[in-house]
């Protein structure tokens, strides 16, 4: 079992890596210093727990959990405060349980053992679907601190660029806080790779055109711009084109 402790403060995140410890010596601890990082941590390492701290600068811990609500298949959050202020927000996030600071390790083994079952029941109940109910339709981008939803429809293409994922669509770009390649797989129907850092929809697909120097390139529909078809993905991009 994996468990992320995020919290922006180092003793803090310490402290609670060593309660965790005590009680579970076994368990894979991980630890992101804010929302962002969790988002990244959860995204790639996909803990089971994370016991996520509400108060951090830039996205605090309730943003982080409203974003989990798009995952097809969150953790089991438990949220930790010096604060009693957020505990009704806390719960309207699906918090399992919510824990003040100091923590102590009695109250913590209550909370991961409720975690636990909830994540557990959260597996059984996507192997039984076969994840067939849980899909999502939406990629969501932080604009100015808030959460921006964009429906997977209306995505003209996904470009890696550095660490984030710049996501078109009719109002323009926006950043997504995803890998390239977990989003080729999750919406293989709807996206298919042109270069080893792009996706586009094959739904805008307009057809392919060839450069003076041989290169080809791909229109797509109500986009201004061309993008590069790389040699490797030509003959994928071809047949899809043809099958329509």
């Amino acid at each position: 079992m994996k468990i992320l402790i995020v919290d922006d403060e180092t003793l803090a995140r310490e402290r609670m890596h060593s309660l965790v410890s005590e009680l579970y010596p076994e368990v894979n601890i991980i630890e992101a210093r804010n929302g962002i990082d969790a988002l990244d941590k959860i995204s790639t390492q996909m803990p089971e727990i994370v016991l996520l701290d509400i108060r951090m600068p830039g996205m605090d811990g309730l943003e982080v959990a409203n974003h989990l609500l798009q995952f097809s298949s969150p953790p089991a959050i438990v949220f930790t405060t010096a604060y009693q202020d957020h505990s009704l927000s806390a719960f309207d996030a699906n918090a399992v349980d919510y824990l003040l600071k100091p923590i102590r390790k009695e109250r913590l083994k209550v909370a991961i053992e409720r975690a636990t079952i909830v994540s557990q029941s959260k597996l059984a109940l996507l192997n039984k679907s076969e994840k067939t109910s849980t899909a999502r339709t939406h990629l969501s981008a932080m604009v100015q601190g808030n959460i921006r939803l964009l429906s997977i429809d209306n995505i003209y293409y996904l470009k890696a660029e550095q660490k984030y994922v710049t996501a078109a669509w009719p109002e323009g770009e926006l950043l997504i806080d995803e890998p390239l390649v977990s989003l080729e797989t999750e919406f293989k129907d709807h996206f298919i790779r042109i270069h080893r850092n792009a996706l586009v929809g094959i739904k805008y697909i307009e057809g392919l055109t060839k450069t003076a120097d041989g290169q080809h390139t791909i229109k797509l529909l109500g986009m201004p711009i061309e993008l590069t078809v790389s040699r490797r993905h030509f003959g994928d991009v071809k047949k899809i084109i043809k099958q329509r």
